[in-house]
């Protein structure tokens, strides 16, 4: 089997597909509102169905992909999306619709672990995880710019994202199979780093619960307090998708020049101070202006946050494990938006959500700055000196190929025994470096030794 490794861009396309329904979200629960007559606490609270399918499927699947394969787990994912959203899509009765958002949404969920799985097997996953925002935000904003034009209610979002699992099927053909036995072995054992992951995980599930807190009521925001009409908020919503995909692909740019802990801490400063900007907004500069910032880093940090988890574990566990209790803030975060804006208005909800994402800012900084020691690859190099070693020798000019390549999977170590042959060579050697009147006795030792 080759060693060379798998191209990237099926894992974006996977990825894609997964995360492309938690994108759409606010399409889809507007829809649900306007064309089944729910309320919008009730749409939201399919909206988090959804979510929260998804989320335990990611639980379900953490540790796990690499022992049934990418492909079949792949696969599965996108079946049940496709089932799923496609009977949501092709049915009004709102129990069936709930029950196909949950199917859809644990395939959307598995799909989403098997891709976080192998981006943490990358030599560089924020470097693939950024190709995959930058995928499904494009993949977003051109259904956010068709789907309003062509009417459909609920229907259409739904029957998209079915859509687009059936087009990422037959990628998943280059996805590897089940590891074969004799393979060279994965990492096993507890999982690595358990104080600094628990730590990510928690801050990654208050992150996107004050995130889609405020993405939840921002149309609200625009129209009620800010006195803007429809098509200028959705307006302001595609600049601001814009200034999310120009944001992704510097990230991408940027890769780790800066290490995690710089992009990870300023760009959370950032998002909180426009949180607040946007939520106070009393006219179309400033609601534009925080909602722009807030769009253009927040896929930055979340970017690097994927690639951090990723580095935890080589396996991918923590990714999917983070990424689905990701899920669950993004789930929470629109009913948390609704309760604070009913009782303490918009501009109190932004300074609650704007402290609260730069209080959480510090444990997930500090987790970045713990995981900055150690290479950013998916794997280290074990040997004598480890990891430190290797970057010394890498930045002083040592001789190439003395130091294995960071993220090269460790080689395995066998003993070799000395046969007769070598020993025979060895005993000639003596007999010619010997004098005249050791001959005779060189010549008894070879004997003696040719025997064995």
């Amino acid at each position: 089997m080759s060693s060379r490794p798998r191209a990237a861009w099926p894992l974006v396309a996977v990825f894609t597909s997964g995360y492309l329904a938690s994108y759409l979200l606010p399409t889809v629960v507007g829809r649900l509102t306007t064309s089944l007559g729910l309320s919008p606490a009730q749409a939201g609270l399919v909206g988090s169905a959804l979510l929260l399918s998804s989320a335990s499927a990611g639980f379900t699947l953490a540790g796990r992909v690499d022992g049934y394969g990418a492909r079949g787990p792949a696969r599965a994912g996108l079946l049940l999306a496709a089932l799923g959203y496609g009977c949501a899509a092709s049915t009004a009765s709102v129990p069936l619709i709930v029950l196909g958002v949950v199917v859809g949404g644990f395939g959307s969920g598995t799909a989403t672990a098997v891709a976080a799985s192998g981006i943490a097997a990358r030599s560089d996953p924020h470097r693939t995880s950024s190709l995959g925002l930058l995928s499904v935000s494009a993949a977003a904003g051109v259904m956010y710019l068709t789907i309003p034009h062509l009417g459909g209610g609920h229907r259409l979002p739904f029957a998209a994202i079915a859509l687009a699992a059936l087009l990422v099927w037959p990628v998943t053909s280059r996805l590897g199979g089940p590891t074969p036995v004799g393979a060279t072995p994965s990492v096993r054992g507890r999982l690595p780093h358990r104080r600094s992951g628990l730590v990510l995980a928690g801050g990654m599930f208050v992150w996107s619960m004050a995130q889609n807190a405020l993405w939840g009521v921002s149309s609200s925001i625009g129209v009620v307090q800010a006195g803007l009409s429809e098509v200028t908020v959705g307006a302001v919503f595609a600049a601001a998708l814009g200034a999310g995909l120009l944001g992704v692909m510097g990230a991408g740019m940027l890769g780790a020049r800066l290490g995690r802990a710089v992009p990870i801490g300023v760009g959370t400063m950032i998002i909180a101070g426009s949180i607040v900007l946007s939520s106070s907004a009393d006219g179309l500069g400033s609601f534009a202006a925080g909602e722009i910032a807030w769009n253009a880093f927040y896929p930055v940090v979340l970017s690097y946050l994927i690639g951090l988890a990723a580095s935890l574990d080589v396996r991918g566990r923590w990714a999917v494990l983070a990424g689905s209790a990701s899920s669950i803030g993004v789930a929470c975060g629109p009913v948390l938006g609704s309760v604070l804006s009913e009782q303490a208005g918009y501009a109190v909800m932004g300074l609650v959500l704007g402290t609260v994402t730069l209080l959480v800012a510090a444990p997930v900084t500090a987790v970045a700055l713990h995981a900055g020691g150690r290479p950013l690859v998916s794997g280290s190099v074990r040997r004598r000196g480890g990891a430190p070693a290797a970057l010394l020798a890498a930045t002083t000019g040592g001789l190439p190929g003395a130091v294995p390549k960071l993220g090269a999977p460790e080689q395995a170590v066998t003993e070799i025994s000395v046969p007769a042959l070598r020993r025979r060579r060895l005993v000639r050697s003596a007999i010619r470096t010997a004098g005249p009147a050791d001959s005779a006795g060189q010549s008894n030792a070879y004997a003696s030794t040719s025997d064995r």
